[in-house]
């Protein structure tokens, strides 16, 4: 915001003193804050720093140890430098320990060797500064109008970012907490040079406080984030490859006499980067912020809004013609539509089960509610990239439901097909290559689609009103529900695929169902508890499934053709039933399915 003494001394009203520097060329680059004229030895007193000093010299100690103390309160308050004019103290020059003191506190001396009204100087300070506090301050309102107007339009970061590099000039990136980049801009730069290596480089780049610049690197950073939790950083680096040149500090050109005239001085040293870049980057940032809050508190507000209407088909709490409404003003329509339920869910609830408890570790964010919620997005994203229309949202802890509105029903299983492959596709994408115009969003965490504890994706069958979709959505839960305890690996499982085992799954809480059971394996059971080592019930099962098949299942059962007989005989007479007879072995099969089915959670 304020000149240098160097900017200074290329004023008019100083050239026109035929300015000369006698000592401190290390300081030049110091901003002068103010202009101020002294005439008493102890002004250093008065001062805050920052001050440009213009002296005639009048009243300056006489002595050595005068002039060494002035120099050193001088440089202990902060002064921007010391500009003494010849004529009246001083005829020639001023005194060389006057110059040696300045150069030794890199304090900026400078004579004028003609006589200058001080005045015109003050002027034409004061209205540098003023000058640029008001293009400070065009700058600051014209990045906080813009800023504001990229929040009002719900600007992506892609765009965020952009237009951060625009009026900074200088290349911007935006990466999350893992060092990847989510968007960036160049500025006019190499892409592929600012991104090469860009974690390591990323890494190595640790200012200290929220915003601060990192002089090693050249980066100005920002932490990007709300609510007390942030996501990302939002890096800008200053100055641009462009600017260098004029940046970086150069050593002055020497002349003999060591007195280096005015005028051919070296461009500006490197330095922290201008107030507005820092208003900008966290401008932008709180954009970011704030953007990312008002896309994720709307998708959660619409989220909540379809679980209240897919809940209120399920359960009948609203009037299906009052679903309807709701959901057209949503911008999904139901009504003259051919409705299909979906239901999605993992085939293990829990992504630890099977793994023994000293190696399950803590629960990550890919287990209970966090595991539902990547689930949900995978499957708003699946919709949106197939723009299928429909009402999705979690209808329980582990479940997540569609209702498609179709035109027909002839695009009822090519719709399927094509959402069912791009939601696995979206499962098991990794985190892309960022792209100029990235969008942030949370990286996907593979969840293990075809495979057995993948995805499982069920449909009921489609039916053409609104007053027969809970049929449908049931239809579906109950079909993914039972799905678990296939082990095929389909893109879809419908109602055909369920069969006897999944079925029976769904019955299993059914009290015939288990009184079915108890009825026809009671007494076996009953055996095995108080036979432990024989488990004949093992037996009864292989030979069941071999198809009655003695020689096979005796195989099966690692027993001997004789005692596996043996086995058999005592099943049939605890059983009271005959294992020749079909009708008696399929009503005992029946009773194993079921009871597989409940004991299976």
């Amino acid at each position: 915001m304020f000149p240098t003494v160097r900017e200074v001394l290329a004023l008019d009203p100083v050239r026109h003193g035929a300015p000369r520097l006698v000592a401190g060329d290390a300081g030049l680059d110091r901003p002068v804050r103010w202009v101020h004229v002294a005439e008493v030895p102890d002004i250093a007193s008065l001062l805050g720093g920052g001050e440009l000093v213009l002296t005639t010299g009048i009243g300056l100690p006489a002595d050595d140890a005068g002039l060494r103390a002035f120099i050193g309160d001088l440089a202990d308050v902060g002064v921007s430098g010391l500009v003494v004019e010849l004529g009246r103290r001083y005829l020639t020059g001023v005194p060389r320990v006057m110059a040696a003191a300045a150069e030794r506190r890199g304090l900026p001396l400078v004579e004028l060797r003609r006589a200058t009204p001080f005045v015109r100087i003050t002027e034409a300070v004061h209205a540098l500064i003023v000058d640029a506090q008001l293009t400070e301050l065009r700058a600051t309102e014209e990045i906080h109008q813009r800023f504001t107007e990229l929040s009002v339009e719900g600007a992506g970061p892609g765009e965020v970012v952009r237009q951060a590099a625009e009026l900074s000039g200088c290349p911007v990136v935006l990466e999350n907490l893992s060092r990847q980049v989510l968007a960036y801009d160049p500025a006019g730069e190499s892409a592929e040079l600012l991104l090469d290596g860009w974690e390591q480089h990323s890494r190595r780049v640790r200012p200290a406080g929220r915003t601060a610049y990192d002089a090693d690197s050249g980066w100005l950073v920002t932490a990007v984030g709300a609510r007390g939790q942030d996501w990302g950083r939002l890096l800008l680096r200053w100055p641009a490859e462009g600017d260098l040149a004029t940046a970086r500090p150069l050593l002055p050109a020497a002349v003999p006499d060591g007195r280096r005239p005015l005028g051919a001085e070296p461009a500006r040293a490197l330095q922290s980067p201008p107030t507005r870049l820092t208003i900008l980057v966290e401008r932008a940032a709180s954009t970011l912020a704030l953007g990312r809050l008002i896309r994720r508190d709307a998708e959660g507000l619409e989220r909540q809004i379809h679980r209240t209407l897919l809940t209120a088909l399920l359960d009948h709490s609203l009037p299906v013609d009052e679903v309807a409404l709701r959901a057209k003003a949503l911008g999904v329509t139901l009504d003259r539509r051919h409705l299909v339920g979906v239901m999605v869910r993992f085939r293990v609830d829990d992504p630890g089960e099977g793994v023994p408890a000293g190696d399950r570790g803590e629960p990550g964010p890919s287990t209970g509610p966090a595991r539902l919620r990547d689930l949900a997005e995978a499957v708003g994203q699946a919709l949106r990239e197939t723009r299928l229309t429909a009402l999705t949202s979690a209808v329980d802890d582990h479940v997540v439901g569609v209702l498609l509105a179709l035109p027909d029903a002839g695009a009822e299983e090519r719709a399927l097909g094509t959402f069912a492959t791009v939601l696995r596709r979206t499962c098991l994408d990794a985190p892309a290559t960022p792209r100029h115009d990235a969008v942030p969003r949370q990286a996907a965490r593979p969840m293990g689609a075809g495979r057995p504890g993948g995805v499982i994706v069920a449909a009921g069958s489609g039916v053409s009103g609104l007053r027969e979709a809970r049929r449908s959505l049931v239809e579906a839960r109950q079909i993914a529900d039972a799905a678990r305890r296939d082990r095929r690996d389909l893109p879809i499982f419908r109602l055909p695929h369920v069969g006897l085992a999944g079925l029976l799954h769904l019955l299993r809480d059914e009290p015939r169902v288990q009184t079915f059971v108890e009825r026809e394996l009671g007494a076996l059971l009953a055996y095995d508890a108080q036979h432990p080592r024989e488990q004949l019930l093992g037996t009864l099962r292989a030979y069941l499934e071999q198809g009655r098949n003695k020689s096979a299942a005796a195989a099966a059962a690692h027993l001997s053709r004789p005692a596996f007989y043996e086995r058999l005989a005592r099943i049939g007479r605890i059983l009271d039933a005959d294992l020749d007879s079909v009708d008696a072995c399929l009503s005992l099969h029946v009773a194993l399915l079921a009871l597989d089915a409940i004991r299976t959670p």
